[in-house]
Order: C-alpha cells, then structure tokens, then sequence
C-alpha cells in the first residue's frame, strides 16, 4: 500500500477522529482507513457511509429512488452482498421508506455504522501496521 499524503497532520488520526478522515479534507487517510476494513473484512461499514454521504446530495425523486434501492440491496437486507450489522427495527424502518425515499432515509443506519466503526474499528485501525507504517513514512519524510 503506497499512498501519498499531503500533510503529516492528515495522518494525526488521533487529534482529528475518525470523522475528519470520512471527508475529502484527507483522502489519503481514507483509503488507508477502507485498507485496513478490508483486511478485517468490514469494508461494507465505510462503503455504505459513503454511499449513504453521496446519497444525501441527490436532488431528483427519480435518481433518490434508483439510488435507494441500490444501497438496500447492497448493504441493508438481509443477506445483501455488503450487508451492514444493523438491527431489525432499522431495517423494516428503511426498508418501508424505499417506495418514496427522503433524502434522510438512511441516516439512523448510518449513525450506527459510524458508531460502530468509530468505537470499534477505528481504536483498531490506530494500532495496526497499516496505520503505523504509513505514519513513519510521513514523519520520516517530514524530518528529512
């Protein structure tokens, strides 16, 4: 994994929390943090809050709907490809807003994601090779 981050502090996760390294501020810190998910087989957590962030911009009914059902299909029912662990209340919840989805319908699912990888994944993530590996790379190559 060769990843070219422009700024040591991108690499400071501990400062900025999992949230700033979600954003485009820092896509270096993202891709290494989607690596390190896919090496634990928990990818579909971060792909689904993307999915969900992108979701959130579209402004046509028509494309909200196509794009809803997708990110069911994918992550939320049971058995889906990427299924997420969410619980059933949430679920039913969004899968009885799929016929007229708002562009809020997955917010629930996410925050729970987020939870999840926030508590669970990411004090993970800080202590994997992957992590520190990419962080001596910068430190390296801002003292020289």
């Amino acid at each position: 994994l060769v990843l070219r981050c422009t700024s040591l502090d991108c690499l400071k996760l501990n400062s900025g929390g999992l949230q700033k390294h979600l954003f485009p501020l820092c896509a270096a810190g993202q891709l290494v943090f989607e690596e390190f998910l896919r090496s634990e087989y928990s990818e579909e957590n971060l792909l689904f809050w993307l999915a969900c962030e992108n979701y959130k911009t579209i402004a046509r009914e028509t494309e909200r709907v196509t794009a809803a059902k997708r990110i069911y299909a994918e992550f939320v029912q049971v058995d889906a490809t990427r299924q997420i662990n969410i619980d059933c209340v949430t679920r039913e919840e969004i899968s009885e807003t799929l016929s007229q989805p708002g562009p809020n319908c997955f917010d629930r699912a996410q925050k729970l994601i987020y939870g999840l990888m926030e508590n669970d994944c990411y004090p993970r993530f800080l202590k994997s090779e992957i992590y520190q590996a990419l962080l001596e790379y910068q430190l390296s190559r801002t003292l020289s």
